[in-house]
């Protein structure tokens, strides 16, 4: 009993040290059918799936967006070149790419907002060409939700199904008069119109707002790098070549709205040169009306030159005064624009004036301006973040400029009065000069400046005109919008890869609840873990055929595990000796039902084949069945019921021998059912009958009733040496053991031990891993046992072979 006690309680512990990953996967490896008919039939579900789903491809393109600075010849500054080389805000220009305003642009010119396509087989969707052209024909603000209409075509006419189900016919020559949302005519180039009849068309009518949208949802652009300038596009869709259609187009719109921000800064420098032109020519007018009248008032004809010397000298003064001047002029024109104009408009560039900064600042304020009026069409807000953020560099643009133009001025007006004490210097020196000559080149001197400033500006108007006609691309393509032959969609490999996951997780979950939900003793192992001071002693197996082993020589599997019960029985009860007194061995349950008679059968059969003598008692006053597996007659006059109630009869009396099983075994049947079973139990008369079969026999088996429905076998516990405890796989309750299990802590059971009862093969899925049957096995779940030498045979059907139950 101490080796048992051992094994039990280290094989508990061990139990209770992890989860045993061998017999959790054996436990679910029994319904290895199910997980293979779940796997096939959610494969075929993936492959039908996969044949019938749309196939989505992936277009892609790639390009540069070119930097405005580089192009103009600008000196790049410190910080551009340690960033990389370039100020372009790719943020920005993916921001435009995915504007409405853009996109909406590409549904306009392509008609994104009507589609339509052709199914085929449902092993094959795919999109055919469309014999006739559809144009939108509805108002934008009459579409609440795209309209749906199936058109086939017939020999003389379209039979069009709206959305309602109506019918309407059009004729195919003529379908201009129709109340139809929209317009629909043949296309010339279609040679053999009989391989389109009969074939239904499906129609969407898309409002543009949703068009746009869609095409939003499915445009994918992204820099191929950070440090790189060139981006890349992405676009999804059923058809390659309009889906190519549709990249490229939005690849030359987003060209053509980089080019007409340029053209918006020539256009507005060739105005305000325009303006200053009126000006300009009303000054001439002036100087040389001036100049005439000094002549005449004058009388001079010409003017000789002075000497060498002295000339050279004035001529280099007149000539930096001159320069000076005419940046006076060039900054007092762009002060007065900064004055006049509003944070919203651009100022004119490179208009002549020398100054890198204030070039520089002006370029930079007309970039900040052009990227918010850029952000206002794309439907930001005056609140908008980025708005906020460009106003105030707007702000501090105009204002450094503004405040850049008057140092610059101050320092202009500074070196003129250098050079004019310079030059009053000089003509004071040569004061001999008629002052007549010097007024007179005063306004020659105010007459060049003026015809050099006209000279300036009209080149400059020049070169704007020509940026104007003749503006360069923003962008470099790349590459142009090519398709992958391979669909992004459906992604073969993750379908079935989730079909198996899907169909291996569905019986496992339901195997899983199953587990969870059954609360029934299976096996040894259940026992053990729930009593793990109690030992086992065996495990029945449960085995078609006969209810009883008949012979010495069986060796069925049945016979085989009653010789391993009375074997540990009898290893329990101790080395016995010849001389020593019979054991008495009670068999008990905690419910009915559970085959305490049948184990007491069969252990005394088992001791009797080994020549010992057996007495098997039938102790169950109450409810007796010992009876039925002899054959015998239940109301049987002689019995153990009557031994107990007639004081003179003795042992020999109330035994039935030669039952034609084994000469060794003796039976004491129950008896005719007394009405005072506990009364007779307490009496003398029991142990007598106990004292007598231990002094004739090896062995008394007494089968008792269960423990939890009567009180008879905790009143007779005491005469037992060892107390078999049945449990029955599949029939009894886990909970049940806790009854069990106290009735060993409190001493009311001796030699207390378990023995699992009908064992079968999918009652027990560790049979076959760490046992040593080797045996088919099945089970009946009735009360009644059936079992035979011949193991292997099971007449089960094949379908419960296969789909087996616990």
């Amino acid at each position: 009993m101490g080796n048992l006690d051992k094994n039990s309680k280290q094989r508990f512990e061990d139990d209770n040290n992890g989860v045993d990953l061998v017999e959790l996967f054996l436990k679910y490896l029994q319904y290895w059918s199910w997980f293979a008919l779940c796997g096939f039939l959610s494969l075929v579900v993936a492959f039908f799936y996969i044949k019938s789903a749309n196939k989505i491809y992936q277009t892609t393109a790639k390009i540069e967006i070119i930097d405005e600075s580089q192009e103009l010849g600008m000196t790049l500054d410190f910080e551009s070149l340690l960033s990389g080389g370039t100020k372009i805000n790719l943020d920005n220009e993916i921001a435009v790419l995915t504007s409405y305003r853009l996109l909406g642009q590409v549904v306009d010119t392509l008609g994104l907002d009507v589609d339509c396509t052709w199914e085929s087989s449902f092993m094959e969707n795919e999109v055919k060409g469309v014999p006739f052209v559809v144009g939108k024909d509805i108002p934008e603000e009459e579409i609440s939700e795209t309209l749906v209409y199936l058109i086939t075509l017939k020999e003389t006419y379209y039979n069009i199904v709206d959305p309602d189900g109506d019918v309407t016919k059009l004729p195919l020559t003529d379908s201009s008069a129709n109340k139809l949302p929209f317009n629909i005519k043949l296309v010339d180039a279609i040679e053999n119109l009989k391989e389109y009849l009969g074939v239904e068309y499906e129609v969407r009518i898309a409002s543009k707002k949703s068009a746009v949208m869609s095409l939003q949802k499915r445009l994918v652009v992204e820099p191929t790098s950070t440090e790189s300038e060139i981006l890349f596009l992405s676009l999804e869709g059923l058809r390659p070549k309009i889906t190519e259609v549709v990249l490229n187009t939005i690849i030359d719109k987003f060209n053509q709205d980089g080019i007409a921000d340029r053209q918006l800064v020539s256009e507005r420098t060739v105005k305000f040169i325009d303006e200053r032109f009126s000006f300009l020519t009303k000054d001439l007018d002036s100087i040389e009306l001036k100049k005439e009248k000094f002549k005449k008032d004058n009388g001079l004809a010409n003017i000789q030159a002075d000497a060498s010397a002295t000339l050279s000298k004035k001529e280099f003064t007149e000539g930096e005064v001159f320069n000076i001047e005419t940046q006076i002029s060039l900054v007092g024109f762009l002060k007065e624009e900064l004055t006049k104009e509003s944070k919203d408009n651009l100022l004119p560039s490179n208009i002549g004036i020398e100054s890198g900064a204030i070039n520089g600042l002006v370029d930079e304020y007309n970039k900040a301006v052009l990227k918010r009026n850029e952000l206002l069409t794309t439907g930001a807000g005056e609140n908008n973040s980025a708005i906020k953020v460009l106003d105030s560099q707007i702000e501090n643009g105009h204002r450094n400029i503004l405040s850049s133009v008057k140092v610059y001025q101050e320092q202009l007006e500074n070196n003129q009065k250098q050079l004019r004490a310079l030059e009053n210097k000089v003509s004071g020196i040569y004061g001999l000069f008629p002052e007549k000559e010097r007024m007179l080149r005063e306004i020659e001197r105010q007459q060049t400046l003026k015809e050099s400033l006209y000279l300036l500006l009209l080149q400059k108007r020049e070169e704007a005109a020509i940026n104007y006609a003749v503006t360069a691309p923003s962008i470099k393509v790349v590459d142009y919008a090519i398709t992958n032959d391979v669909p992004v969609a459906p992604k073969k490999i993750i379908i079935v890869m989730l079909a198996l996951i899907v169909g291996m997780a569905i019986p496992f979950v339901i195997i899983y609840v199953i587990f969870f939900l059954d609360t029934k003793i299976h096996d040894r192992t259940d026992v053990e873990k729930l009593n793990p001071e109690i030992p086992v002693l065996a495990e029945i197996p449960f085995v078609e055929g006969d209810k009883m082993f008949n012979t010495v020589d069986d060796r069925s599997v049945l016979a085989e595990s009653f010789r391993i019960l009375s074997t540990n029985v009898d290893y329990m009860l101790g080395l016995k000796k010849k001389d020593d007194v019979g054991k008495v061995v009670f068999v008990t349950s905690t419910i009915k039902g559970e085959g305490k008679t049948f184990v007491a059968i069969n252990t005394a059969l088992a001791f009797a084949s080994v020549n010992k003598k057996v007495l098997l008692v039938g102790a169950d006053l109450r409810n007796p069945q010992l009876h039925k597996y002899f054959k015998v007659n239940k109301d049987l006059n002689k019995g153990l019921s009557a031994f107990l109630h007639d004081d003179s009869m003795k042992l020999e009396d109330c035994l039935s021998k030669q039952l034609g099983i084994s000469d060794y075994l003796d039976v004491c049947f129950s008896g005719v059912v007394p009405p005072n079973a506990p009364q007779l139990l307490t009496g003398e008369r029991f142990n007598e009958f106990v004292n007598v079969a231990k002094s004739k026999y090896d062995y008394i088996i007494f089968d008792l009733a269960p423990t939890l429905l009567v009180t008879d076998t905790l009143i007779v516990s005491r005469y037992a040496d060892e107390t078999v405890y049945l449990v029955r796989a599949g029939h009894t309750d886990k909970n049940l053991l806790s009854f069990s299990k106290d009735l060993n802590a409190k001493g009311k059971l001796q030699n207390l031990a378990y023995i699992v009862n009908n064992v079968g093969e999918k009652h027990s899925y560790r049979y076959g891993y760490g046992y040593s049957y080797n045996y088919s096995y099945s089970y009946n779940y009735g009360y009644g046992y059936g079992y035979g030498s011949d193991a292997g045979k099971s007449k089960k059907p094949w379908y419960k072979k296969i789909f087996g139950k616990r």
